[in-house]
């Protein structure tokens, strides 16, 4: 499947009920069978809303990507530099200074477009070319499918670290890929 006039250029204002739309929908294929309904909906009501998105984007530590078609988006990616105060992570990621790879999703109807590649590709380059020695990011140990995507493109397990969704506690994966 082909996406016709598929492009991937940073979100907009213009973009936030439409982006928030698309990572309510696919945040919760990527966590694992035992996370609650009642987390995951938590986690999207806190952190990917329309008005979450717009401070994200005012963010001048953040990037937001999107892939879109010629009539929607298809998926995003959302770039965070540095690394957080976390010892595992701190562990995990030694070349610095480092970029986080924090949200990559794309509608599971376009999957197989080439927009997951098309994000990745932008999502290292742009690292790349604003001076950064590696992208990492944290992915659930539980999805292989991402961690397949991941290793092609590069990265590989460093360590691991935990990750908070609503009163839960799931464990990830840290994965770096060097620029």
């Amino acid at each position: 499947m082909e996406s016709v006039g598929l492009h991937v250029v940073p979100a907009s204002s213009a973009d936030l009920a439409e982006l928030a739309g698309v990572a309510a929908r696919t945040f919760p294929l990527a966590c694992p069978p035992s996370a609650s309904a009642e987390n995951v909906a938590a986690f999207v009501a806190e952190n990917l809303s329309a008005t979450r998105f717009a401070d994200y984007l005012a963010d001048p530590d953040r990037v937001v990507l999107i892939a879109r078609d010629d009539t929607r988006i298809l998926g995003y990616a959302m770039l965070i530099r540095g690394v957080p105060d976390d010892d595992d992570v701190q562990q995990a990621v030694s070349p610095r200074p480092a970029i986080e790879l924090s949200k990559m999703y794309v509608l599971p109807e376009s999957h197989g477009t080439g927009a997951s590649p098309a994000l990745m590709t932008e999502a290292l380059t742009l690292a790349r070319d604003t001076g950064y020695r590696c992208v990492w990011l944290g992915v659930n140990q539980e999805n292989r499918r991402a961690q397949r995507f991941y290793a092609k493109h590069g990265f590989a397990v460093t360590g691991t670290k935990t990750f908070r969704l609503g009163d839960g506690v799931e464990n990830d994966f840290v994965m770096v890929c060097p620029l």
